[in-house]
């Protein structure tokens, strides 16, 4: 896949599972603590993109084998409030990424087309080999997959292709409001009431 970054960054991972629209995730996807970061504050410019992701605030992922049944991925999904699951070779962190599983499936892979999930294998709706990238990457990265394949989750592997941690959008969300809490957060309750008082008081 051609890159909007190339030249400056990472090269880009293999590709993976195909757009769609932006659905809901439960209205809970990856809600909770996260992993420990260090405070960012950078200029509003381009050299925050440059951050690697462990600054971001993702979760271990939740594991399973695609053996597993997908009722069981979305009560695991639903128990831990996230909108993702990954597929291993053997269930384990310890082995390689072979696929990912969304709410974005649920919706399309399983009650879009009237499929029962309790007798259905996450491999029968997994997408699999799904487009990653490596602990070294930068947040411009993360954007450009999220970006150009509308992903709203990708998952972040080791040197053995092992799964770190999952990306979210929300979880880049959630960045950017603590690194310019003053630009996003100290706004008036609706959209234009500000300049609304001041014709008032003219």
């Amino acid at each position: 896949m051609t890159s909007a970054l190339d030249g400056e960054l990472d090269p880009p991972a293999p590709e993976h599972d195909e757009p769609g629209p932006d659905d809901e995730d439960f209205g809970t996807d990856d809600e909770g603590p996260g992993r420990p970061r260090r405070a960012i504050h950078a200029p509003f410019d381009k050299r925050l993109l440059r951050e690697p992701l462990s600054v971001l605030p993702a979760r271990k992922p939740i594991v399973f084998s695609a053996d597993c049944s997908v009722t069981d991925a979305i009560r695991a999904m639903q128990r831990e409030h996230r909108g993702v699951v990954v597929i291993t070779e053997d269930g384990t962190p310890q082995s390689a990424l072979r696929g990912i599983f969304t709410e974005r499936d649920v919706l399309l892979r399983v009650t879009g087309r009237g499929r029962n999930p309790a007798t259905l294998r996450l491999s029968e709706v997994m997408t699999e080999n799904p487009e990653r990238l490596i602990e070294e990457s930068s947040i411009a990265w993360v954007l450009n997959k999220m970006s150009l394949g509308g992903f709203r989750h990708v998952p972040v592997v080791d040197a053995l292709d092992r799964p770190v941690f999952v990306i979210s959008v929300r979880d880049v969300v959630e960045f950017l409001v603590e690194a310019f809490p003053r630009e996003v957060l100290n706004l008036p309750l609706e959209y234009g009431a500000d300049r609304q008082r001041n014709r008032e008081g003219a």
